[in-house]
Parts: C-alpha cells; structure tokens; sequence
C-alpha cells in the first residue's frame, strides 16, 4: 500500500478549504495556488517513478480489503495523466493571474479551480466505479461555478445547457452503476472485471456497456458533442484551456478505462461501437473547425476531433494503438491547452475574437503568430513535434487490423485540423490591419507561460522515445488487465 497516492486530491482539497477564507486576499490566493500546483507536479512525478520501478500501486482506505473497501489504484496510465495534468493545470492557473480579472478572483475563482482537481485526480486513481462517479460530480459542481463566473448573457444561456445536459448524464450514470452492481455484484474495478467474465458479457451486460458508452461519451464529446461548442465558448480563456484541456480527457480516461477492464469479452460488439461513433466525431468536428469564423469555435471543433481520434485508438485494440492513445491523449492534454491560450491571448490582443475582424498581427506579436504555428503543426502530427509519434502508433496499429476507412478518416481530419488552424494564423496574423487600429497590449506573462508549454511540446516530440518507455508501460496494463486485476486483488 502506498499513502503516496491520495496526495494529489488531499493537496488541492486542503487549499481549495484554505482559500475560501481569504476571499479578499487575492495576491496570498495566488501564492497559495502556485506553492500547491508545484507540489502537485512533484507529488506526481514522484509517483511516476515509483510505478515505474515497483509496478502498480495501491490504497485500501480504513485497511479494507478489496472487494469490500474504496481503493485508489496508481497505474502507470493514471499516473501519467495525473502528472500531465498537474503540469498543464499549473501553466493554466499561472496563465489566469493575468487573464481572469480581479472580480473573478475574488469571488471564489481559485477555490473553484482547486476543487476541479480534486474531481479530476480523484477520477484518475480512483479503482471503485462508484467513486468515479463521485469525483466526476466534484469535477463538474465545480465547473458550473467556473463556467457561469462573472455573469454575461452568453454565460448563464450556456451554463444552463451545460448544466442540464451533465445531470442527464450524471443520472444516466447513477442508473448504469446500479443496473451494474444489480446484475454483478460489486463496485470494485477489477473484481468487476473478473465478474463480468464469469458471467460472460452479453445480453443485459452489454446493453450497460451501451449506457456507460453514453454516460462517458457525453462527458467526453464523443459524437454526443452537441452541447460542448457553445458551452465552452462562453468562459474566459483560461476556463476554455482549463476545460478543453482536462474535462474531456477525464471522460476519454473512462472510457479507455472501462473498455479496456471492465468490458472486454465482447469487443466485436463494444469496440464496433466506438470504432463508428470515432469515426462521425472526427468527421463532423472537421467540418464544424472549417466551418466556422470565430476563434473559440474553431479551437473548440479541434477539441472534438481529437477526442475521436483517441477513441480511434481504443476501437482498434492493438498494443500498438493503445500505446498510440496514451501518447496522444499526454500530448492532447498538453497541446489543448497551450491552444486555448494563445486563442486567449490572440482574442485579447485583437479585441475580438471574429477572424473577419483581424489581421496583420504578425507586425505587433510576432512571437504569439510563431508559437501559434509551431503548436498547429504539432497538432497535425508533424515531426519531430509531440503530436506525431502519437498518431503514427494509431495508424500503424489499426492499420495492422485491416481498418483502412478509419485510417483514411483520421488522416484526413489531420489535414482539416491544418486548414482550419492555418485560417487562424493567415487571417490573424498576416494581411492587412482592420480600419480601427487595436492599441497594443502587454503579453508578457501570458507569452511566458505558452512558451513554457510549447518548449514542453517540442521536448516531448525529440524525446518520444523517453516518453515511450513510460508509455509502453501504461499501455501494457491496458492490453492485459490481469495485471490490474492481480495488483488489487492480491492484498
């Protein structure tokens, strides 16, 4: 047992229950965000190279021997994406003390961010079904304040959509953990695992897989992406690159996690579904990224065919693609959210966020308008950058399985990504500038922060290889869930 792994929830819940006292002490709020967003990034890499060298780890809260008691589970894919996280949310929050405004910040902004961690470590290490279901309403509690803080129209028209389509979604959840534990017995991940094979998947247990797909798939925008376009325009920058960045990758996380331990024995069935339900996201998240004219939007559209591609990965089901996924959603997680806030810093700088109403750019920001093509590239899959080793262990993998449409699909939102993400670029930042000239605005801090988040995506593109070992590790407790299994079950 490792008491390591309840660390990343235990350190932003205790600060999230500290800034509430200091509502008007906005610098110290700062201070104490910062100090534990640090900690949380050594936390987790302390956990990395723990997994790394002893294998997976576990907690039995109260002494409880699984099946019987909660347990959190560190394996090498939930560390890795704790650890991302934790890089990714601190750059955000560092991101927001020059962006969200001192009114957010005083009406509770940083309590709230530090309670949306909370939700999204927790889902991450967490080895109970029902736990998951308890950190995700952590997470989403939370995002409801953060998405409706400060008011406007736009905000509180969204928040209700939003708010509307996460509680169908949460009852759909409560409603497929109780059909689950009704037909086998138990919470826990890997006893359910084992359960499931013994009653043999099919029948009822199929169609809970359908509504967990359901569940998981609204939380992560996968074809059920209807709500998330609108929704996650409305916030500030950094509440978009904290969401687009975190809230579907926790969704996506569930549903690899599920679909790799829990449902399994049927494939032809499960993965089929999530092979065309991949498919339709990356195609009409193209269409809607070429679609549109302003800057959120686009960079909302690329949010979802990312997740499809993802879930591309899942349905092909070969080491190869899983390692694939977990690569790519590392490199997601880091890439959407530099995207956001150079999106954020772009809209700041030209007063709008209307493509038709911008231009010439590149004169005044020269090193926004060259990091936001470095990333476009990344997120194409252009080496060396972190974005290709990702998509070509997809590739190759469901390739290997005869999946030719869906390779042909994949590569062809890879280009869409490139056209729409260059109309950002040529219409921002190159040709003539609008009659009414912007007054230039500092973007000191902010470029600081992107440029750290850019050196990282470059970092992990020369280092694939690096990043593989960690990978590979992650992906083999995926193909095998024996492994998983024997880590929790052995106590």
């Amino acid at each position: 047992m490792s008491n390591l792994l309840v660390l990343p929830i235990l350190i932003p819940l205790a600060t999230a229950v500290i800034l509430i006292f200091l509502k008007e002490k906005i610098r110290l709020q700062r201070v104490i965000s910062a100090l534990s967003g640090l900690l949380n990034i050594l936390i987790a890499v302390l956990l990395v190279t723990r997994v790394h060298s002893e294998g997976i780890l576990t907690l039995q809260m109260g002494g409880w021997a699984p099946p019987y008691g909660i347990v959190f589970v560190g394996d090498m894919f939930a560390v890795l994406l704790v650890t991302m996280a934790s890089i990714v949310s601190f750059a955000i929050l560092c991101y927001s003390f020059s962006s969200i405004g001192e009114q957010r910040e005083r009406f509770y902004y940083y309590t709230f961010f530090q309670f949306l961690l909370v939700g999204v470590y927790g889902s991450f290490l967490t080895g109970d079904i029902f736990n998951l279901f308890v950190f995700f309403e952590v997470m989403l509690i939370s995002s409801y304040a953060l998405i409706s803080l400060g008011g406007t129209k736009l905000q509180l028209r969204e928040t209700s959509k939003y708010l509307l389509i996460n509680i169908v979604s949460s009852t759909l959840f409560v409603a497929a953990v109780a059909y689950l534990y009704a037909a086998v017995g138990t919470l826990n991940m890997a006893h359910l695992s084992q359960r499931i094979a013994e009653a043999g998947q099919g029948g009822v247990l199929n169609v809970i897989a359908v509504l967990f797909l359901i569940v998981f798939s609204l939380k992560a925008g996968l074809f059920l992406f209807f709500w998330l376009p609108g929704s996650y325009s409305a916030p500030p920058a950094a509440v978009r690159a904290l969401f687009g960045a975190l809230l579907t990758k926790v969704g996506l996380y569930a549903i690899i996690r599920t679909f790799t331990l829990l449902f399994v024995n049927d494939p032809g069935f499960t993965h089929d579904w999530i092979a065309w339900m991949a498919a339709a996201t990356m195609i009409l998240g193209s269409l809607g990224a070429v679609a549109y004219r302003d800057v959120p939007r686009i960079l909302n559209y690329n949010v979802i065919i990312s997740v499809g591609f993802v879930a591309f990965g899942l349905a092909a089901g070969t080491a190869d693609s899983m390692n694939g996924a977990v690569f790519y959603l590392l490199h997601d997680m880091l890439a959407k959210g530099l995207m956001f806030i150079l999106g954020g810093m772009i809209i700041s700088a030209a007063g709008t966020d209307r493509l038709g109403s911008m231009g010439g750019m590149i004169r005044k920001y020269p090193l926004l308008g060259w990091m936001f093509f470095i990333l476009a590239l990344a997120l194409v899959g252009i080496p060396p950058l972190s974005g290709f080793a990702g998509k070509i262990m997809i590739l190759r993998g469901a390739l290997s399985e005869g999946m030719l449409t869906l390779s042909l699909i994949g590569l062809g939102s890879s280009f869409l990504v490139l056209f729409s993400l260059m109309k950002v670029f040529r219409l921002a930042f190159w040709g003539n500038e609008p009659k009414e000239e912007q007054p230039k605005v500092s973007l000191k801090a902010a470029s600081a922060v992107a440029a750290g988040l850019l050196l990282l995506v470059i970092a992990m593109g020369i280092g694939a290889e690096v990043v593989y070992t960690y990978v590979s590790q992650a992906g083999e407790v995926l193909a095998s869930p024996a492994l998983y299994i024997e880590a929790i079950m052995k106590e």
